[in-house]
C-alpha cells in the first residue's frame, strides 16, 4: 500500500523521460501571443513535456474555475482548499484566449468544484458555448471531473455535446483510495458509461508507476472497454513534489508498447501509450 509520506525522495529519472526542447514556428507563433496576453494554459502551469509538440500541432489546453481544487489528491499538484467565487467571466475570457491563439482543438479541464450544487457545470457549458461562438471552427475535448456522482450536472455536458468528453480513471482499483481520495473508481466508470449513453465520444487516461501490477493495469483497461471507452491514453506518473505520492517504479517504454498493442486489439479506438504521454497527448487526432 502507498503512504503518503510529509516527503518521500525521488527515484532517479531513466534517460527515456528526457524532454526535447520545444521548437517550431508554430511553437513559436503560440508562445509569443501567451507572452504577449498573459493567457492561462495548463500546458505551462503543469509544466508539461508535450507543450512545444502540441502548440505546434494548434492545440492547447485551459483550465477553468479557478486554482483551487476542493479535492486533494495525493498525485495531483494543484493547490487544495476553498476556492474563490465562479467567475462569470471566465468563459468570455477563455473564448478570447482560444481566439488569439488561433488554437485548433481547445482541451478544457478544471479543477474540482464539490462547493458548488452544479459542481460547475453551468461555467463548463458557457465556456463551450463562448468558444463556439467566438472560434465557430474550433473542436474540442472537455476532460471533466465526476461531479460527485450528481448526474444531472453531467447531462448539461452531454446537452452541450463536445467533440470528445475525457473523464480519467487515473489509477487501478486498488490504489484509487490513496491516488483520488474522494473519488470512487466504479463512480468514475458509471460516468463513462453514461456520457457513452449519451452519445458522446469517450476518452480517460490512467498513470503508471504507482505500484500496480500488470494484471492490474489489464483488469483496469477492461473495465473501461467494458464501458464502451473509445480512446485511452497511459502514461509514466511523476511526482510533482516531494510531498507528492511516490514513484514506486519507472515503466520502460517496452512495457508501454505492449500496453498500446493490447488496448487497440482490445477494441479501444485510439491508444496513446508512453512514458510522456499525458491526457491531451495528440488531442486533435482523437476526432474520428
Amino acid at each position: 500500500m502507498i503512504e503518503l509520506k510529509e516527503e518521500t525522495p525521488r527515484m532517479k529519472k531513466p534517460s527515456w523521460l528526457r524532454v526535447k526542447l520545444p521548437i517550431g514556428e508554430n511553437y513559436r507563433k503560440v508562445r509569443s501571443l501567451v507572452d504577449e496576453h498573459k493567457l492561462h494554459t495548463i500546458c505551462e502551469s503543469g509544466s508539461c513535456p508535450n507543450m512545444g509538440e502540441c502548440w505546434g500541432e494548434g492545440t492547447a489546453t485551459f483550465m477553468i474555475l479557478g486554482n483551487i481544487c476542493t479535492r486533494s489528491c495525493g498525485f495531483c499538484a494543484v493547490q487544495t482548499g476553498k476556492p474563490e467565487q465562479v467567475d462569470i467571466f471566465e468563459p468570455g475570457r477563455v473564448a478570447n484566449s482560444v481566439k488569439i491563439m488561433g488554437v485548433k482543438h481547445a482541451v478544457l479541464t478544471s479543477v474540482d468544484r464539490d462547493d458548488l450544487k452544479d459542481g460547475g457545470s453551468e461555467i463548463w457549458v458557457q465556456t463551450v458555448k463562448a468558444i463556439r461562438q467566438q472560434s465557430p471552427n474550433t473542436t474540442m475535448e472537455t476532460l471533466i471531473p465526476d461531479f460527485a456522482g450528481n448526474w444531472d450536472n453531467l447531462q448539461q455536458i452531454i446537452d452541450v455535446a463536445p467533440e470528445i468528453v475525457s473523464h480519467n480513471l487515473e489509477t487501478v482499483r486498488r490504489l484509487t483510495k490513496q491516488v483520488r481520495i474522494q473519488a470512487k473508481y466504479d463512480r468514475s466508470l458509471e460516468l463513462l458509461f453514461r456520457l457513452k449513453k449519451g452519445g458522446m465520444r469517450t476518452k480517460s487516461g490512467v498513470m503508471l508507476g504507482l505500484g500496480e501490477s500488470v494484471e492490474e493495469v489489464i483488469e483496469t483497461m477492461q473495465d473501461l472497454r467494458q464501458v464502451e471507452v473509445d480512446v485511452l491514453t497511459l502514461g509514466q506518473y511523476l511526482q510533482p513534489t516531494p510531498k507528492h505520492l511516490p514513484v514506486e517504479e519507472f515503466i520502460t517504454p517496452e512495457q508501454f508498447a505492449y500496453y498500446k498493442d493490447l488496448g487497440l486489439s482490445m477494441g479501444f479506438r485510439y491508444v496513446e501509450s508512453g512514458p510522456l504521454v499525458r491526457s491531451s497527448y495528440h488531442a486533435e487526432k482523437h476526432l474520428f
